[in-house]
Parts: structure tokens; sequence; C-alpha cells
């Protein structure tokens, strides 16, 4: 039976400026992503990774090329449904976590739903189901500063997928932690992965982790190489 499609993008480039000089960072770039996949785009430093990520999640247009998410092209849309389609489709992980240092835990993964116009305690009750899911059921009025590396983490990964989004994009994130915990973060990755059938893109130096994942998408200089 054939999965559905998520995410994709075709033919895609992005040439930054500098001066009069054009500098290509990402060359022909084309890939798909179905419902439930996992997926790893690794390479080295200044290869094209986070660009790429970010023009899969409409954080950036490309020069050329598209990119399509739930069957809509970016390219098409406004700021203000590019915006909405984002918060409803994705979910965003990056290597700093990002939470609101003035905000619980719970706090912090309610902001998605409460953009989204829930009711408080809807949106209460969705935010402590999934960091249930995340295993901080225990930390839910702890502030960032209060919480383990590894606990902010899981729940900036939380605050993803809080949304129930088609797809998680994830930057890098496990850059700053050590390998246990490293190692922890992205087996509670794979792990909600299966159960909720969320698919992930992660952008990754981890080679190991890479191989774990169904398929791995190697930049090198702006390309695709297999």
């Amino acid at each position: 039976m054939s999965k559905t499609l998520v995410l994709s993008c075709h033919h895609l480039s992005k040439v930054y400026k500098e001066g009069p000089q054009a500098v290509p960072v990402l060359q022909d770039i084309s890939l798909e992503v179905c419902a439930g996949d996992q997926i790893a785009i690794v390479g080295a430093s200044g290869s094209g990774k986070s660009t790429l990520l970010h023009l899969l999640g409409g954080l950036d247009e490309p020069s050329t090329g598209e990119v399509i998410l739930q069957g809509h092209n970016f390219s098409t849309l406004d700021e203000v449904r590019r915006g909405e389609l984002r918060n409803a489709a994705l979910g965003f992980v990056y290597q700093f976590h990002h939470l609101l240092p003035e905000f619980t835990a719970l706090e912090n993964v309610c902001m998605p739903l409460l953009i989204r116009g829930l009711a408080a305690a809807e949106a209460s009750a969705r935010a402590e189901s999934i960091l249930g899911k995340v295993g901080l059921e225990h930390r839910l009025d702890h502030k960032p500063n209060e919480l383990s590396g590894g606990e902010r983490q899981r729940a900036a990964v939380a605050r993803a997928l809080v949304n129930d989004p088609a797809c998680v994009l994830a930057d890098e994130p496990t850059g700053n932690l050590d390998r246990k915990t490293a190692d922890q973060v992205y087996g509670l990755m794979l792990e909600l992965n299966r159960e909720l059938q969320t698919s992930f893109v992660v952008v990754t130096h981890d080679t190991e982790f890479a191989a774990r994942l169904d398929r791995a998408y190697h930049l090198e200089d702006g390309k695709i190489v297999i």
C-alpha cells in the first residue's frame, strides 16, 4: 500500500548574493517525504543542510524550484497563509531548544495551540499529554533553567509535536547534548515516529543515527550525492 505524500521539493536551488557575486548554496534538489518516514540529511558544515531544511519548512524562499506541503505550493501562498500551513502541518526542533525562559514546560508546549486559537483548558490538556509521552509528566511546572539539557530538548520535541503535525523538521537537535543524552533524545524521536506516524526529517552530523533511519540524503557542495 502506497504511503501518503506529505512534503516534497522539486529542482530546488538557492543562491545568495554577496555584493556582485552569486554564491550557490543548493543546486537541483528533489526529494519526497511520505507519512511516517524517517529521513536524515547529512553532510559537512557548509554543505547546505540547514538551508535545505529552512526551504522545506517555508522559512526561506528558493531561488528556483518549488516546495509542496500537503498539496500546497509554498510559492503560491501569501505570508499569512504560509504561516497558517506551517503551524498546522509542521513542527520544528532546533539545536538550541528556544524555550521561553519565563514560562514553564507546560506553558511553552501550550504556545502553538494557543496561537491556533484553542481554548486554554484544551491546550493545557493536549500539552500535558504530549509531555507525558516524552517522559516529562513530573516536570510540567518547571521552567527551562530548572530542567536538564536533555529535558529541555525533550520539551522542545513535545512542543514540535503538540499540534499533531504531519512532519517534524529537526536541525541538529542533539548538537548541544552529550552522547548518552543525545542517544536518549534520538531514541525518543524514533519511538514517537513509530507511535504517532509523524514524519521526521533530521539534519545531523551523526552518521550512526542517520544509518538507523529509513534513508539518508548526503549533501556535498549543495548537491545530493548517493
